[in-house]
C-alpha cells in the first residue's frame, strides 16, 4: 500500500480512539472490533495478567469497506459471505479466514498510534520487503507481548514523519490458492527466568519490559531506535547483550536471530546512523542522515561485540566462519584508528574546545551533541572489550595470529587508558582528551561505569573513582533515580557542546559560555535510562550492592510505571528529563533506555 493511502487510513484523533470500548476483555487482553472494516478498534495487553488494560493505542480505520458487516462481535461477512472469524479466549486470539468464491476479502488490520505506544513486530524480514515472517512477536512496550503463529507473512509498516505516526500490521486473508488461513496470537511474557522474580512486584517492569529494547524498523528491516526511527550502528551491541539472556520468542526464533538479521544487513553493505554516507540519499524510510565524513569511533566496536555475542550465544560457529574475514577486517580497521601507536584509538575530529561545527560533522560516539573527539574514553572502553572478545573468537576458530594480535592490542589499550583519562583534579575519568592535549571532564557517569564494567581500572582505582562520582552526585543534589541518571553532573560549556540552533530546553545547547542555561536538558545533564547500566553494573561488580540499589531500585519502579517512554503534557518525550521530571526528549521510545534492565541479573545474584 502506498504511503498516501496509509496516511489517509490512519488520521484520526486520540479523543475518538480512546472512546472505543472493548468487545472482549480478560485479565490479559482487551480487544474491540471495527464495525466498518476488518480491524481492531481496541487492543490492549497485559503480559502479567494483572488486568492493566486501560490504555488503547489503536488508530481506527476510517475508510469503510462497502458490503462488509460485523455479525455479533467476532464474525465479519462480505456481501453475505463469512470472510473473517475471531475467537477470543483468556490469553489468545485466533483470526480465521476462509476463501469465498467471487469475494476479494480485505486483510485484517491492526494499526497503532505510535505516540500512544511504540508497538513493534519482532521477527525476521527479507531485505527490501515490508513483510514479517511467521512466527513473530507483537510487542507493546510497558504493556506486553503476543506470540503470533501461522503460515506465511504479515504486512508490516511504520512511519514517524507523517501527521500521525503509526505502526501497522495486516493479516492477509484467505485466497483461492490458500483457501484457509489462521493466525494465533498468544499473550506471553519474555524475560530471563531468575529465582524469586515471579511473585515480587519490584520486578514487574523487568518482566513486562525486557523486550522493550528490541524494535524492528520495517522500512530498513533492521533493529532500530524504534519501529520508525534510525538503525544506529553504535548500539547494536546493546541488543546483542540483552539477547544473550532472552528466552526463545517462538519455535525457531530468538532475539539473537534479530541481531544476526541486522548484522547480516551491515555485512552486506547496509549502513546505520554513525556510518559515513548513512541516509544521505533519498529513501522511503524516515531517517536522519549522518553527514559527517568519518564513521563514529564506537561503531566498529559495536559490530564486533554483537558478532561475538551472536556467534557464542546462538551458538553459530558456521556463521562466524563464513563471515570471519569481514569481521577481522572490521577489527583491524578499528585498531588502525590508533594513529600515534599509543594504544588508544583516535577520532579525526579534534575534540578541541570550540571546534564544534555541526554542519560539517558529528562527535565521535553515541553522545552526538557533546564534542567528544580525538581520544574518547567511552569508545576506547568499547574497543577494549571488542578486542578481547574478537581475540577469543579468533582463538576458537583457529586463527592464532589474530588471537595473539588482538590480545596484545587490548593489553596496550588498557595500559594507556587510566594514565590518559584519569583527571588528577577531580579523581574521575575525563570524557575525552582532545588533540591539543586537554582533558574534558564533566563528571560523566557512564564513562566511569563503562571503564569499571569492562575492567580497565584496577579495583583500588575503580573504587576511588566511584567514591568521587557518588560524592559529586550528592553534592550537586541529584536524587531522581526513578528517571535514571544524568550523563554528566556539571554543565557542559558552550565550547564543548554541539551547535543545534535550538532553545536550551530543547537540546541542551547553551547560550551562556559556562553552559548553565542548557544544563539538565537532553544530553547536557538530562536524566535518562540510557547508559545508566554501566554505573549500576560497576557498583554491583565492585560489591557495592547498597550503592547500586540506591540507584537501581527507584529505576525499576520507574520501569514498572512507564517513565521511560511516551510523551508528557508538553509534547516532549520521557526518554530525556530534567531533574524535576519535565520531559525533553523527541523519540518517544529510545531503546537505549532499556539496556539497564540487564542489571537485574546482578541484583538477583547479589541477594
Amino acid at each position: 500500500m502506498t504511503t498516501p493511502t496509509v496516511a489517509a487510513l490512519l488520521l484520526t484523533s486520540l479523543a475518538v480512539l480512546h472512546a472505543a470500548r472493548p468487545d472482549f476483555q480478560s485479565r490479559h487482553l482487551a480487544v474491540g472490533f471495527s464495525r466498518s472494516a476488518p480491524a481492531f478498534s481496541v487492543f490492549a495487553v497485559d503480559s502479567l495478567g494483572q488486568g492493566k488494560l486501560s490504555q488503547n493505542p489503536v488508530l481506527a480505520e476510517t475508510n469503510a469497506v462497502p458490503g462488509l458487516q460485523l455479525e455479533g462481535r467476532f464474525t465479519y461477512k462480505f456481501n453475505g459471505k463469512t470472510v473473517w472469524r475471531v475467537e477470543c479466549r483468556e490469553k489468545t486470539l485466533t483470526l480465521r479466514s476462509d476463501y469465498a468464491a467471487g469475494v476479494a476479502a480485505p486483510p485484517f488490520v491492526l494499526t497503532f498510534n505510535q505516540r500512544a505506544n511504540h508497538a513493534t513486530l519482532l521477527g525476521l524480514m527479507k531485505p527490501g520487503e515490508r513483510r514479517m515472517a511467521l512466527p513473530c512477536v507483537l510487542h507493546l512496550p510497558d504493556m506486553g507481548s503476543l506470540r503470533i503463529t501461522g503460515k506465511g507473512e504479515l504486512d508490516y509498516d511504520a512511519r514517524r514523519y507523517v501527521p500521525t505516526p503509526f505502526v501497522r500490521v495486516a493479516f492477509p486473508p484467505a485466497t483461492a490458492q490458500q483457501p484457509h488461513v489462521e493466525f494465533r496470537l498468544e499473550v506471553a511474557a519474555f524475560y530471563p527466568r531468575l529465582p524469586g522474580l515471579e511473585k515480587d512486584a519490584h520486578y514487574d517492569g523487568f518482566r513486562r519490559d525486557y523486550l522493550n529494547i528490541f524494535q524492528v524498523n520495517p522500512r530498513v528491516q533492521m533493529l532500530a531506535n524504534n519501529a520508525s526511527s534510525d538503525p544506529c550502528s553504535f548500539t547494536l551491541f546493546e541488543y546483542a547483550d540483552v539477547a544473550l539472556h532472552a528466552p526463545p520468542l517462538a519455535d525457531g526464533l530468538t532475539c539473537l536471530d534479530l541481531v544476526r538479521m541486522t548484522l547480516d544487513r551491515y555485512l552486506a553493505g547496509a549502513k546505520g546512523y554513525g556510518q559515513v554516507g548513512y541516509a544521505c540519499t533519498p529513501s522511503d524510510a524516515d531517517l536522519i542522515p549522518w553527514k559527517t565524513p568519518w564513521t563514529s569511533l564506537d561503531t566498529l566496536p559495536s559490530f564486533l561485540i554483537a558478532a561475538c555475542d551472536y556467534a557464542s550465544g546462538a551458538p553459530d560457529w558456521t556463521w562466524a566462519r563464513a563471515n570471519y574475514d569481514q569481521l577481522a577486517a572490521w577489527a583491524r580497521a578499528m585498531m588502525a584508528a590508533d594513529q600515534d601507536g599509543n594504544g588508544l584509538i583516535e577520532y579525526p575530529g579534534t575534540g578541541n574546545f570550540g571546534d564544534r561545527p555541526l554542519t560539517a560533522r558529528r562527535p565521535s560516539n553515541w553522545w552526538d551533541t557533546i564534542n567528544f573527539g580525538h581520544e574518547d574514553a567511552y569508545a576506547n572502553a568499547l574497543a577494549y572489550r571488542a578486542c578481547r572478545m574478537f581475540a577469543d573468537l579468533a582463538r576458537r576458530l583457529k586463527h592464532a595470529d589474530d588471537a595473539e594480535f588482538f590480545t596484545a592490542k587490548a593489553a596496550q589499550l588498557r595500559a594507556a587508558y587510566a594514565p590518559t583519562f584519569l583527571d588528577p583534579a577531580t579523581g574521575v575519568l575525563a570524557g575525552w582528551k582532545s588533540a591539543d592535549g586537554q582533558l574534558h571532564d564533566y563528571w560523566f557517569t557512564f564513562v566511569q561505569g563503562v571503564a569499571v564494567t569492562y575492567g580497565l581500572l584496577d579495583d583500588k582505582t575503580a573504587n576511588a573513582v566511584m567514591d568521587h562520582l557518588l560524592a559529586k552526585m550528592k553534592a550537586v543534589g541529584y536524587t531522581r533515580f526513578d528517571l535514571g541518571l544524568p550523563g554528566n553532573l556539571v554543565p557542559i560549556k558552550k565550547g564543548d557542546y554541539v551547535y543545534e540552533k535550538n532553545p536550551p530546553e530543547a537540546t541542551g545547547e547553551p547560550r551562556l559560555d559556562d553552559g548553565s542555561d542548557g544544563f539538565q536538558f537532553y544530553e547536557n545533564g538530562g536524566a535518562t535510562g540510557c547508559w545508566t547500566y554501566y554505573t549500576v553494573r560497576a557498583l554491583y561488580q565492585l560489591g557495592r550492592v547498597e550503592d547500586a540499589r540506591r540507584i537501581f531500585a527507584p529505576m525499576l519502579a520507574g520501569y514498572a510505571t512507564g517513565k521511560f517512554q511516551g510523551f508528557g503534557a508538553n509534547g516532549k518525550s520521557r526518554d530525556w528529563r530534567d531533574w524535576q521530571g519535565g520531559c525533553h526528549g523527541y523519540e518517544g521510545l529510545l531503546v537505549d533506555n532499556y539496556y539497564a534492565l540487564l542489571a537485574v541479573l546482578d541484583d538477583v545474584k547479589a541477594r
